[in-house]
């Protein structure tokens, strides 16, 4: 009987222990599922398919490094919110800050959740604890207070909408209270520190725009609140917000974002959607309550611009009908140029996916003949004569979305600390041997800088993964203007 009791305490035993380590983790649980969106999986899930085919979002080129999205109800804002999220689909972030606002809870400074998980219907999210420790600074009022995340919806909203269009990342949720300018300084500078080297950070700001009764009120004050948010002029933005000439409920979030962009040297601020309640049901009159939304993107691919879009299309039409021609009738196209950018002597590498998957590239690092010849060239070798893949065939051709980067002159670095991931691609050099990865490729890797570097070595010149570190071998960076025809959305004439 003794024997029979002890068995069973110690089934009973392990089953506790059990249920401890499955619940001893700390999670968040939803607050707004079934309110802001569904709280049933398969319908939460088939919303948010249908809100990202609803939408088609002007093309982003480069990496993207912060987005303002709104938080209302899916019905209200969800579609003005999947502009931004259609445009991240299927890209390699690991980690996504998302800054929130705090709606029920009054307090000052910046409360960072630094451990556990968010939970949604559609699963768990794994907070970045190594992230979140990197931004908690005491001295600056950055602190984890788990009562600014109760009832929250700002953060949570956001979340399903993450988990359809990305894979494999985890997320260091954000809640400003009430914060001075300075504050917000502080706290863009933590970030600056945490994301530094690592092209798979996203920075979402979650706010929405005008709150009043007046509709015409609402367009006036939301134009002039975007027109300063395009600027970039966080020090208007604040004071604007400060004084109520502007309107964002996150106002501290936009602030230290744009903060973050101008301290990052990003200039490119585009507005992907705008709206407001009103506008979504119809009822355009004074007296209802009304609620702006707005989508918009800060775009690290503002730094510098070699080509205008015209310039793009025209490479791209080159491409296309070079690798047509040749395969036709194993001859190169005959073909001149008088576009005085298009005929000086750049780099540039051409690139060819099928249904999203590498088929081809080949390129020049350094120009050795006017542009618009270097693009028909390397895209007639990509297309035929790229060893790890078979000749691209006639009848595949309009399958095949082309890319082509366009390279600015190359330039010898003395200290990897000039090197800047994802902005700069590098060529690694030591005797023979030599290699070259163009700038996206840190970024639809992951990779940090020693990553990208150790990869280069090994990967592309046969080299020692350290080979970069030894004092004999050269390094030197460059820049990349990348567009495709799916980007420019150029339909090619055969497909």
């Amino acid at each position: 009987m003794f024997k029979k009791l002890f068995f069973l305490f110690f089934l009973a035993s392990c089953a506790l222990c059990l249920v401890t380590f499955c619940y001893s983790e700390d999670i968040k649980l939803p607050d707004s599922a079934g309110t802001f969106y569904p709280d049933d999986p398969a319908q939460l899930s088939g919303i948010i398919d249908d809100l990202l085919a609803a939408v088609e979002p002007m093309p982003v080129e480069g990496g993207i490094l912060a987005f303002i999205l709104p938080h209302a109800g899916y019905g209200f804002s969800g579609k003005t919110a999947a502009y931004g999220y259609k445009l991240i689909r299927g890209r390699p972030y690991k980690t996504v800050i998302i800054i929130g606002t705090s709606h029920f809870y009054g307090f000052a400074g910046v409360s960072v959740y630094s451990k556990g998980a968010f939970r949604t219907p559609l699963g768990d999210i794994s907070i970045d604890e190594d992230f979140a420790q990197r931004l908690l600074s005491k001295k600056d009022d950055i602190f984890f207070d788990p009562k600014a995340f109760e009832k929250e919806h700002s953060v949570e909203v956001q979340l399903p909408f993450l988990q359809k269009a990305l894979k494999d990342f985890k997320i260091v949720p954000v809640v400003m209270g009430d914060c001075s300018l300075d504050m917000c300084r502080k706290f863009a500078a933590r970030l600056k520190q945490a994301m530094a080297d690592r092209p798979d950070c996203l920075l979402i700001v979650s706010t929405d725009m005008y709150h009043g009764y007046d509709y015409q009120q609402a367009l006036e004050t939301d134009e002039q609140t975007l027109a300063v948010l395009k600027s970039m002029d966080y020090e208007a933005l604040y004071y604007g917000l400060r004084d109520n000439k502007m309107q964002l409920c996150n106002g501290p979030g936009a602030v230290a974002a744009l903060i973050l962009a101008k301290d990052s040297a990003v200039k490119d601020f585009i507005v992907l959607a705008h709206t407001n309640s009103a506008d979504i049901a119809g009822r355009k009159v004074n007296g209802i309550w009304t609620v702006g939304y707005a989508s918009c993107v800060i775009n690290k691919q503002g730094e510098t611009s070699m080509l205008n879009d015209g310039q793009r299309k025209e490479l791209l039409k080159l491409a296309r009908i070079s690798i047509e021609t040749y395969l036709k009738t194993g001859k190169k196209i005959l073909v001149s140029q008088s576009d005085p950018v298009l005929s000086e002597e750049l780099g540039c590498f051409v690139t060819l996916h099928n249904n999203e998957h590498l088929r081809g590239c080949i390129g020049n690092i350094i120009g050795k003949q006017p542009l618009y010849l270097g693009v028909r060239d390397m895209a007639i070798e990509s297309a035929t004569a790229d060893p790890r893949f078979p000749e691209v065939g006639l009848s595949e051709l309009p399958e095949i979305d082309i890319e082509i980067s366009v390279l600015s002159a190359l330039k010898k670095v003395k200290n990897i600390e000039e090197i800047k991931i994802p902005k700069h691609g590098v060529l690694v050099k030591s005797g023979l041997n030599s290699g070259v990865f163009l700038p996206q490729v840190a970024f639809e890797t992951g990779w940090s800088k020693e990553e990208f570097l150790s990869q280069l070595c090994s990967q592309k010149a046969g080299l020692k993964s350290d080979a970069w570190k030894d004092k004999d071998t050269e390094l030197y960076i460059f820049e990349a203007e990348v567009f495709s025809e799916k980007s420019l959305k150029v339909k090619p004439d055969n497909a």
